[in-house]
């Protein structure tokens, strides 16, 4: 059997980051996800909005690194469950159970909600000078390799 999903989209809220009583880690949300085709009329794509779990360090990832908004990428299964609504009937809910997240936006976008952009001190030019010899080596000690045009066994 095989039961594999990946999808594109982008969030519809802020994941919310819960634990269960034994302390694993779980966050449920939505994604909008557009559809292929557009009408022939010339009018907008329709949407679909897909319900997504994630657990223990997915969960924490998402919660982390992802916001209202951001696009994500999501690889995983559907999984059903059944429950009773506040009027007795009984109901099927639909959703894909998350195994691996991936940035799908601006790299720009990737800093923790929690935390400011990190910022890290750019090497100055005399910072490259060429190894000492302490090293082991220094760039005299490489030179150029001709091809000779033989078959490789690969």
């Amino acid at each position: 059997m095989l039961n594999r999903v990946i999808l594109m989209g982008r969030l519809t809220a802020d994941p919310e980051h819960k634990q269960t009583p034994n302390g694993t880690s779980v966050t449920s949300f939505s994604i909008a996800v557009d559809r292929n085709y557009a009408p022939k009329d010339g009018g907008s794509r329709q949407t679909d909005f897909i319900n997504i779990v994630a657990w223990r360090q997915t969960a924490d990832f998402i919660c982390r690194y992802f916001q209202k908004g951001r696009m994500i990428a999501i690889e995983g299964s559907i999984q059903t469950r059944n429950y009773e609504d506040k009027n007795g009937n009984k109901r099927t809910a639909f959703e894909v159970l998350a195994e691996q997240v991936y940035f799908a936006d601006s790299k720009s976008d990737s800093a923790p909600r929690s935390q400011a952009p990190a910022s890290f001190p750019v090497p100055k030019p005399e910072s490259f000078a060429e190894p000492t010899k302490g090293t082991g080596f220094s760039i005299g000690d490489f030179e150029a390799i001709e091809d000779d045009d033989s078959d490789l066994p690969f």
